[in-house]
Parts: structure tokens; C-alpha cells; sequence
């Protein structure tokens, strides 16, 4: 009976890794909202704080 929930569980864990290596659609839109030159997520379209010499 342990032998099955402990395989049940390594079956399990080994779907929800191969989940975790696909590519979820806007995941490029993601990374272009980030701050070239920081990193640093940017919110609207105006510069970053970086940019126009704000606090780091």
C-alpha cells in the first residue's frame, strides 16, 4: 500500500516538472517590461527611476 502512494506521488511530481519546463504564452511580453539597463520592472510607458536619475 506504501509502495503505491510513494509512486503515486513520484508520478505526480514528474507531471508537474514537465509542466513547469513549458513556455507560458506572454512570457516574452514579460521580459520586455523590464528596465534594460536595472532590471527593474517598469509600470506605464514612461522611463525608469534609473533613467531619469531617480532613487535607486
Amino acid at each position: 500500500m506504501i509502495i503505491k502512494i510513494v509512486t503515486l506521488f513520484l508520478i505526480a511530481m514528474v507531471v508537474l516538472a514537465m509542466f513547469g519546463k513549458l513556455r507560458f504564452p506572454g512570457q516574452k511580453r514579460l521580459q520586455s517590461a523590464r528596465c534594460p539597463r536595472c532590471g527593474r520592472f517598469r509600470i506605464g510607458k514612461g522611463p525608469c527611476a534609473c533613467e531619469k536619475g531617480g532613487r535607486k
